[in-house]
């Protein structure tokens, strides 16, 4: 399964976690994911993919 979350570095040390599928920043919590430090970048990137595999692991579950 693919990731839909990945990061695009804007500046140094200033990291965009976007949506591969639109190519849209990643919006959480009405929260736009951009201007991250890579260290916050990196391990929500990893959170956010890891929700939407148990997301979409749900819904093909489903009859």
């Amino acid at each position: 399964m693919a990731n839909r979350y990945a990061l695009r570095m804007e500046q140094p040390d200033s990291w965009t976690i976007f949506d591969v599928f639109t190519g849209q920043p990643a919006e959480l919590k009405h929260q736009i994911m951009v201007g991250m430090n890579t260290r916050d970048a990196d391990a929500m990137v990893d959170r956010l993919n890891s929700r939407d595999v148990r997301r979409r692991a749900k819904v093909d579950r489903k009859p």
